[in-house]
């Protein structure tokens, strides 16, 4: 049997490809990952929490993107789909194509079960190298639950986590709030 290796790519090749697929996939050290489609639950609190971010932000200098922006950890060369990014003041791109953002400031991540561990584990950990980010939400769809991490000045980070529908979690990068209720509105647990 012949190991025939494969070709590594370029980002210069991905982004050609990525830009005239019909599907989503992320990028890093040379290959392409196809990105499965989210669910229903998935589905509903990113937009929920896309609705409430862009209704407090609508009079400011931020933007809120819905799953399709993609991201781009220099740094480390990820190119990446997360589920809410938000950018305040200037966002800043790789290209003039305007579809690949390298300075956001507030990426939120909607778990399933085939991506929580890379969420938690090496995505933050790309994500963390980003200076412009300063905080990163984890939210569980299969129970009411959000982790919060906020960036320190020492460049640490401070985990907050909630459980309760009744709980408000406060952003103040972009001086927003999420309550539970409403991020998982309409979402029904167990099925």
């Amino acid at each position: 049997m012949s190991s025939v290796p494969k070709r590594r790519l370029t980002p210069q090749e991905y982004l050609a490809i990525e830009r005239n697929a019909h599907h989503k996939s992320e990028y890093f050290d040379g290959a392409m990952f196809a990105m499965a489609g989210a669910k229903r639950w998935h589905n509903l609190i990113a937009g929920n929490v896309a609705k409430r971010l862009g209704l407090q932000l609508d009079d400011r200098k931020c933007e809120v993107y819905a799953s399709d922006m993609r991201v781009k950890v220099s740094s480390t060369g990820l190119y990446t789909y997360p589920d809410i990014v938000v950018v305040c003041d200037n966002p800043l791109f790789e290209d003039p194509e305007q579809d690949t953002l390298v300075n956001p400031t507030v990426l939120i991540e909607v778990l399933s079960k085939s991506t929580e561990g890379y969420d938690r584990g090496k995505k933050f950990e790309h994500y963390r190298t980003l200076q412009s980010l300063a905080e990163y939400l984890l939210i569980d769809q299969q129970k009411p639950h959000i982790e919060h991490f906020v960036r320190q000045k020492d460049n640490q980070w401070l985990l907050s986590e909630t459980n309760d529908l009744n709980a408000v979690i406060e952003l103040p990068a972009i001086q927003c709030e999420l309550s539970l209720a409403e991020v998982y509105r309409k979402v029904a647990f167990g099925d």
